[in-house]
């Protein structure tokens, strides 16, 4: 016998209503919110609060749960809001029947945060009524129309992003530059937002670039500006070698503005990226007034990309760079190329510091028989070379004064010249090409070529410059030295000697004004 299929019905579980009554008030909190810092909203932030508070007040039915307010704080996300999670926390908690807002776009401009939080609310029977739109979340068609008009508020949130994303870019374009100066050390703002130097912030500056030509690392130069008592430019104590690496590569102190160097990929989150040719950049040069002379800070470039490979061998060995002592890297051996390298030697019971071969040192492929050379040998030598400078003076200014007269018969300048003229017929034909929908990636590949000619032409202009300065340098040292070296003096080795190479009967000393002087060891 079949058996008959049995239905049990299960009915609809009722849901929790409230229902006032004189003893029991609705709990209502409002929830209003000011984007941003302007006067104008400022006083709407303080209005919206005066409001809220008078219109619930105003009602029998209602008690005042709190009025929750965001001053300042964008509606595109909510992990920021630091009022709006509270109400919500409070709400979860049982402290809050109702909520209150103006509109849609001031409780969140995200569709998908703007559901989450009313659904979430929901499940709890805690309505958000909507003034503007004059939708309650709780009726059949709230969840609609909210969806409908989060997403309206969603586009309009983008395409003031948008707006403002392309406000920026004609800024940039007119040449405006926008730049944080609260933690820019060496700059402020005057009364027309223009940087102007802070000359004791500047001298910080200055002594940063100094000491890193000088051969000083990083890492040195954060321990000295501490053991001075010197701030970051957020007040802090503890300078970072990061820090310093930013500053020295930051093109403003030279002058110029470099804009656009990170863009915000999702309008969303607000994440913002660095550029790296997806959006264009603008480069402006004299901006400001420069901390850094323009060949100086072009130097200090240089010498970080030299600084990450310092020397490379004939066999291809890499050697990182050193500011431990004077002489790190700039002792070289005559047979192999290889560079000298300071180690403590123990001969038998003796201690004694010597420099030698890295090829007699480690297991390079090379076979090298070069000499151990004694550091005081090699320091006696560097003072004895230096000596004989001071000794023929004469002689030796003549040929720096040859020298100096070479670095400024150079025709780089009209090179340079003639390039930007180029750079700015290209960038007149982009202007035309794109507002004419025409392609213009030839010229854009033209722009690039000419910019990195341009970077070229810059570089060797700098180390002329430098060239012609420490040739300077060393001849007024030449011509106010009046008594010979005594002693050997660090900062005056990195100042004058280039290089030194060890031969098996003589070390050949060169300094930075080209001249070699040969001592016998």
């Amino acid at each position: 016998m079949e058996s008959s299929r049995n239905v049990t019905v299960i009915p609809a579980r009722p849901r929790r209503t409230r229902e006032v009554s004189d003893k029991q008030k609705l709990r209502v909190a409002a929830y209003c919110r000011v984007s941003t810092d302007s006067d104008e909203q400022a006083t709407s932030y303080e209005v919206q609060i005066e409001h809220y508070t008078s219109y619930i007040q105003a009602n029998p039915e209602w008690k005042l749960a709190g009025v929750y307010a965001d001053d300042g704080i964008t509606g595109t996300n909510t992990k920021m809001r630091e009022q709006f999670n509270k109400m919500i926390a409070d709400c979860m908690d049982g402290k809050i029947d109702m909520i209150i807002t103006k509109s849609i776009s001031r409780f969140a401009r995200n569709t998908l945060d703007c559901l989450k939080y009313i659904r979430k609310l929901k499940e709890q029977d805690i309505p958000v009524f909507f003034e503007k739109e004059n939708i309650n979340s709780m009726d059949a068609k709230g969840e609609v129309m909210l969806t409908i008009m989060a997403s309206l508020a969603q586009q309009e949130s983008q395409s003031l992003s948008q707006n403002v994303k392309l406000g920026i870019q004609y800024r940039y374009q007119q040449g405006e530059v926008q730049v944080n100066h609260n933690r820019f050390l060496g700059y402020t703002k005057d009364e027309n937002k223009r940087l102007v130097i802070v000359p004791e912030e500047a001298e910080i500056i200055k002594r940063i670039y100094r000491e890193y030509l000088e051969g000083f690392s990083l890492n040195k130069i954060a321990k000295g500006l501490e053991a001075d008592g010197i701030l970051t430019g957020a007040g802090r104590k503890k300078w970072y070698s990061s820090s310093l690496h930013k500053i020295l590569t930051n093109e403003k102190y030279m002058g110029d503005a470099l804009l656009q160097k990170t863009y915000t990929v999702d309008f969303l989150s607000k994440k913002r990226v660095n550029n790296d040719g997806v959006v264009p950049q603008y480069y402006v040069e004299n901006n400001h007034e420069a901390i850094i002379p323009k060949h100086l800070f072009m130097l200090v470039q240089e010498e970080l990309k030299k600084r990450k490979i310092a020397h490379i061998s004939k066999n291809g060995q890499r050697r990182n760079y050193s500011s431990n002592h004077s002489l790190a890297q700039i002792v070289f051996c005559e047979n192999c190329g290889e560079i000298f390298r300071r180690v403590h030697w123990n001969n038998r019971g003796k201690r004694s510091i010597v420099w030698r071969c890295v090829s007699r040192l480690e297991n390079t492929g090379v076979f090298c028989d070069a000499r151990t050379v004694r550091e005081d040998d090699l320091k006696q030598a560097v003072i004895q070379a230096i000596n004989e400078l001071f000794k023929n003076r004469s002689n030796f200014l003549k040929v720096l004064e040859q020298n100096i007269a070479h670095t400024l018969s150079s025709h780089l300048h009209d090179k340079l010249v003639k390039v930007e003229k180029e750079l700015e017929a290209l960038q007149h034909s982009l202007i035309g090409l794109a507002n004419s929908n025409k392609d213009y990636n030839d010229v854009v590949d033209n722009i690039y070529k000419r910019r990195e000619e341009k970077q070229q032409l810059q570089l060797e202009i700098a180390e002329q410059d430098n060239g012609r300065e420490r040739l300077e340098q060393i001849s007024a040292l030449l011509k106010e030295q009046t008594c010979e070296l005594e002693t050997y003096d660090e900062q005056l080795v990195k100042r004058m000697v280039e290089r030194i190479v060890v031969h098996p009967e003589k070390l050949e000393i060169e300094f930075k004004s080209e001249m070699i002087v040969e001592i016998d060891v």
